[in-house]
């Protein structure tokens, strides 16, 4: 079959015809749009006057066929676009989430749209909206005559104007969950996005919002600071297909600020996604839980049926006592179902049969008697034809069970040689979110596809994984104390985090020599444990937000434990969140306001320092007791890292707090009104 590459724009830069600028509506933030002799579509971006983006080409580049084009005669667009018009808007709204960090989220932003046309009338509109804190963009594309299309690159480029440092984990199409490199931004050879960086005084982020049906987008380097886009391909190489002739991208991001933590304030990347679609939302509810899960990846327990199996009725109803005796909603029960004893190849899970041991009437009817939620698990092991035969009959069993709460996992490769994060992986995510939504289920997803912001439109999809979480400390060399202090500025600004904080046991002392431990994992080199100090562990739970917030450690290691009471006392359905200080890999303190308290979170990387915090953010006129969780006059992460103190003392708006951090280390305090 012959294909011909039939949109291509962006090869080398020569002199710009008339260009057309917008500002932000305060004024800091430029873009301006311009198309060269040849036609080909470039943009630029500036700050304060001061260049972010240099001229950067834009465009897809098309594969059309005989058939995909209705044996039209073909003809090269590798240029020769004209503007047929353009159109500039400002909107103005403030919308509330359904949940979320913050009540109400303002969305401004002026709107440039620009429409393209080419000798052969394939129209392209590129619209741009310039918010005060950042750049969204995205093509749309009609091509007439054509029942198909294929895209086979995007030429998409960031020149990013000059060097500077950069925080980002390599490209992968199937995993996030490796380290974060720091390193000049010249230096990088290829990126995943949310890619953070600092550069001219200025911090910005690179990343997409409303990924539907298209392959997610990761960053090359086409030479020292110059990038453009990489869409992960399905296995023949193509990076995205549609029926008809019309399609449109996901927005391409730029968030800029003059500090770090104002890229965590940003509301930019939910502000590009679309309302809620979902016509009641009453169902859907933040909150916090303990499950059966840590004692697996420790090698004491196991998901499938053996004498050291998890799940079963027994310790299913000891975890539901504890939450009811501790305010935790909701309990997690791994490796309930049928399919764990094959683990390693392609799974093949039933969804609906539990194993022997766990009766799931018996646990609901117990749950339901003790105000609790159950969590239900689909672990896929990367089956997706497997789970998509079973999925909604699989979800409707679950609500007729009265659990209305899912979390999925896709630990494997997907079959055929198809990726996780490409088109086809996108569209399975999306298809679960919706099958969730008409069940009234919300989702946890582990494994995901990125998250862009569609929570927005599908509030159910509360929380992704998609990251190296805390499991990796329990069968490796763990992750770095820079680790949690980094991810509020890099995987955090694309949306909420089920890392699942909050062990106490750093040490693994009550398991490490237990005689049901078994090594499970070739990563276990016999020394893993938590890489922070225990006041870390708590400040975490309110860094590393999630709407529905996991106490990671096996229950029995929160029995009688005092520090556990700040887990009781925070709330994660909050109403205001603030990041008040920070740099990438550093430190950083977040703030959260939830039913009238506030939470605070401090954690500092291998480097211990003092923070001075003012406490405005407080409610002025206002008294709270401020329980403060802090790490110990001899703390250290390697060394003493359970070494801590509570303290209270009375404070109003007006004061202001010494944070104190270990190495490695961190502070939690709840402002409890009085």
């Amino acid at each position: 079959m012959k294909k011909l590459n039939v949109l291509v724009m962006g090869l080398l830069l020569p002199m710009l015809a008339a260009a057309q600028t917008v500002k932000s509506p305060n004024g800091n933030v430029s873009v301006t749009f311009s198309l060269t002799e040849k036609g080909q579509p470039t943009y630029e971006m500036s700050y304060k006057g001061k260049t972010v983006c240099k001229p950067s080409h834009l465009g897809l580049e098309l594969a059309k066929d005989k058939h995909a084009s209705k044996g039209m005669e073909e003809t090269s667009l590798m240029d020769g676009f004209t503007e047929t018009g353009s159109k500039t808007s400002t909107f103005d709204e403030t919308w509330k989430p359904v949940w979320g960090e913050t009540a109400t989220i303002r969305n401004h932003y002026n709107e440039m749209a620009v429409h393209l046309s080419d000798t052969t009338n394939t129209k392209l509109t590129l619209r741009f909206r310039i918010f005060d804190d950042g750049l969204g963009f995205r093509y749309e594309y009609e091509v007439p005559g054509a029942d198909s299309i294929l895209v086979t690159d995007e030429l998409t480029a960031f020149n990013i104007a000059q060097d500077g440092t950069s925080w980002s984990i390599p490209a992968n199409y199937d995993t996030y969950e490796l380290l974060y490199r720091t390193q000049p931004v010249s230096r990088i050879d290829n990126a995943n996005t949310p890619m953070t960086f600092k550069t001219g005084g200025l911090y910005a982020s690179i990343h997409e919002a409303a990924l539907t049906d298209f392959p997610e987008m990761t960053l090359k380097n086409t030479g020292n600071c110059n990038f453009k886009s990489e869409l992960a391909p399905w296995p023949d190489g193509i990076k995205a297909r549609f029926n008809g002739g019309s399609f449109k991208t996901p927005w391409r991001t730029i968030q800029i600020a003059p500090k770090a933590v104002g890229l965590i304030n940003s509301g930019l990347i939910l502000n590009l996604n679309e309302p809620c679609v979902l016509e009641t939302t009453d169902w859907i509810r933040p909150l916090k839980y303990v499950g059966v899960w840590w004692g697996m990846h420790l090698g004491v327990e196991t998901w499938k049926m053996d004498e050291r199996h998890g799940a079963t009725t027994a310790n299913a109803k000891k975890y539901i006592d504890f939450a009811a005796a501790n305010d935790i909603e909701g309990v997690l029960f791994e490796g309930w179902n049928e399919g764990w004893e094959s683990w390693g190849g392609m799974q093949n899970f039933d969804f609906t049969k539990p194993y022997a041991d766990f009766d799931i009437d018996e646990i609901v009817h117990y749950a339901k008697e003790k105000g609790v939620e159950i969590i239900g698990h689909h672990e896929t092991g990367g089956n997706i034809p497997n789970y998509e035969r079973q999925m909604d009959h699989a979800m409707q069993w679950y609500t007729e069970h009265g659990i209305h709460i899912l979390k999925t996992g896709y630990a494997g490769a997907f079959p055929n040689g198809l990726s996780h994060h490409g088109q086809y992986g996108v569209n399975h995510y999306q298809k679960v979110v919706e099958a969730a939504a008409r069940h009234k289920m919300t989702l946890d997803a582990h494994e995901p596809i990125k998250d862009t912001g569609i929570r927005r439109t599908w509030p159910n999809m509360m929380t992704r994984e998609g990251v190296r979480g805390m499991e990796w400390n329990a069968w490796s060399e763990g992750n770095p104390p820079s680790h949690h202090v980094m991810l509020p500025f890099t995987r955090m600004l694309s949306g909420p985090l089920d890392y699942t904080p909050g062990t106490f046991d750093i040490l693994f002392l009550n398991t490490k020599d237990s005689p049901r431990r078994q090594k499970w994992n070739d990563q276990d080199k016999g020394n893993s444990r938590v890489n922070t100090t225990l006041a870390k562990q708590l400040a975490n739970w309110v860094i590393l937000y999630s709407p529905l917030q996991m106490a990671s450690d096996m229950i029995e290691n929160y029995e009688g434990h005092p520090a556990f009471q700040f887990c009781r006392d925070f709330d994660p359905d909050c109403d205001e969140s603030k990041a008040l200080a920070g740099e990438p890999g550093e430190f950083v303190a977040i703030v959260r306001k939830a039913k009238g308290n506030y939470f605070l979170g401090a954690a500092t990387n291998e480097k211990p320092r003092t923070l001075e915090i003012k406490l405005d953010f407080l409610e002025p006129g206002k008294q709270y007791k401020a329980v403060i969780y802090a790490d110990g006059e001899n703390a250290d992460w390697k060394s003493n890292p359970t070494d801590y103190r509570i303290t209270e003392q009375t404070v109003t708006s007006e004061n202001t707090l010494n944070i104190r951090m270990a190495a490695g280390g961190g502070q939690a305090i709840s402002f409890i009104a009085l």
